[in-house]
């Protein structure tokens, strides 16, 4: 695919510049509670600004369905990209009405832009090819030149991330090309030993990619609320905790093929269980128990990792060359069940392993944690879209970037 800095070699200057972003910001009334997909793409929209093109950067946020709502508006992403930019950022109130065309014809050279929420528009999610082309063909009207740097969006087939770089001259950002080349080194560059953390609530989410991993990876250590469905796989009491029981005959089989194939598939071996999900808002004292992961009494749930798993993970990490983390390994957001999450955090940063955070919740964990960002070998922008490249499976928006 071609780099930006190869367009930026042709010349930008005076030219409207189409910035596909991934400003998918968690937002608490308003106000954003974690900017790091803003400032993962600041380098590119500030680079093409310095060479004097006129930025016009879109995103989704949320999931609106399809028509205006001031919950998801992207105003204050426009607000914070601003700030870290050091300059005005216009703000366009619609996608492709008066207002994105009156603000981007507006620009002069250097100058950015946000137009709002892409996904007020029905067309950007459309399934209907002639739908979602419609629209990209009126995005087309604001710009001369597309780049592409929404890494958390390229697995989606959406109009601003397939069907408008088929219409205009395109480049991948610095974004992107930086996240599809770690990938690589999770892939096809493999240092080993490779190990793995999965975590989050679904084991159904991760059974793709747990799937091309038997294959890769030399470990593979299993937290959050998909392990209680593994260990309920293997005979244990899981009380209330979080289960898929319509997956139980496939995680058998992944656990008989890691064995077979000499993949050290590694379970929590205690838990902190409660009889009560935390309440994550007061933040108030939790009442729980430590048990033996086949002990879990039956009208408690598990909600983390218990401290002989949190050692036991950091030793399987310890000597690791390559790590890919993805999900936490417990509800991280209340204190008393961050630990496990926190422990697996602080032994990618104590290993002198490539050490990959794989963004989603992960990402989100290791800054609320108060880790340094820096301590990491990568901090991926994209949960979705890296468990889809794992699996191996062809991302619309990167495919659209390469055509």
């Amino acid at each position: 695919m071609k780099t930006i800095d190869e367009l930026l070699a042709e010349g930008v200057k005076g030219k409207r510049v189409f910035v596909r972003a991934d400003l998918n910001v968690p937002l608490a009334d308003g106000t954003i509670t974690d900017d790091g997909r803003i400032r993962a793409v600041q380098p590119t929209i500030a680079k093409l600004a310095e060479a004097g093109a006129r930025v016009v950067v879109a995103s989704h946020l949320g999931r609106p369905k399809g028509a205006p709502d001031p919950a998801f508006s992207l105003a204050p992403a426009a607000g914070r990209l601003g700030e870290l930019l050091g300059t005005e950022v216009a703000f366009a109130t619609d996608t492709v009405g008066a207002s994105a065309k009156e603000t981007v014809a507006a620009l002069t050279d250097g100058q950015v832009a946000v137009i709002e929420n892409l996904r007020f528009n029905a067309g950007e999610t459309a399934k209907d090819d002639a739908e979602r082309g419609a629209f990209a063909d009126r995005l087309a009207e604001l710009a001369d030149i597309y780049v592409g740097d929404g890494f958390g969006a390229v697995h989606r087939k959406h109009a601003s991330v397939f069907d408008l770089p088929a219409r205009l001259p395109h480049a991948a950002g610095y974004l992107i090309a930086t996240e599809v080349g770690v990938l690589k080194k999770l892939t096809d560059e493999v240092k080993r030993p490779y190990v793995v953390v999965l975590g989050g609530a679904k084991v159904s989410d991760k059974l793709a990619v747990i799937d091309q991993l038997l294959g890769k990876a030399d470990r593979i250590l299993i937290g959050g609320g998909m392990a209680y469905t593994f260990l309920y796989a293997k005979g244990y009491e899981v009380g209330i905790s979080l289960l898929q029981k319509d997956q139980v005959d496939v995680v058998k089989e992944y656990m008989a093929r890691a064995e077979k194939s000499g993949v050290e598939l590694v379970l929590p071996v205690d838990i902190l269980a409660s009889a009560d999900f935390p309440d994550l808002k007061g933040k108030t004292p939790a009442q729980y128990v430590t048990v033996d992961a086949d002990k879990i009494p039956a009208d408690k749930e598990g909600l983390d990792i218990g401290p002989k798993t949190r050692e036991l993970y950091a030793s399987k990490i310890a000597d690791a060359e390559t790590v890919f983390w993805n999900g936490p390994v417990g509800v991280f957001e209340h204190p008393d069940y961050a630990g496990g999450t926190t422990a697996i955090a602080q032994a990618l940063v104590d290993s002198s392993a490539f050490t990959v955070v794989g963004g989603g919740d992960s990402a989100a964990a290791v800054r609320t944690l108060g880790f340094d960002e820096n301590a990491f070998g990568h901090i991926s922008t994209g949960g979705g879209a890296s468990l889809e490249y794992l699996e191996g499976k062809t991302l619309p928006g990167l495919a659209a970037l390469e055509g």
